[in-house]
């Protein structure tokens, strides 16, 4: 799915939204990224490095080393 896709999907279930509390939520990710993102440099990596990127995603998800998405957004919460 390109990016462009994606990104209308996204906006498609943001204007579902109701709640108040999730539309702050995300007015505080997308003004946090935003100045991130001005100030972050993109750097390339090597096929080599992406697939040793990915080897170690696919262990740690093996070995259950994840982070459930409620408990990110209860860590998100917990930032401001």
């Amino acid at each position: 799915m390109s990016i462009e896709t994606r990104k209308i999907e996204f906006v498609q279930e943001f204007l579902k939204l109701q709640s108040e509390k999730s539309i702050s939520k995300f007015e505080k990710t997308v003004k946090t990224e935003n100045k991130h993102s001005a100030n972050r440099k993109v750097e390339s990596i090597s096929a080599n490095e992406l697939n040793v990127r990915i080897d170690k995603s696919l262990k740690d998800s093996k070995n259950g080393r994840l982070t459930e998405v409620n408990d990110l957004l209860t860590e998100i919460d917990k930032w401001s």
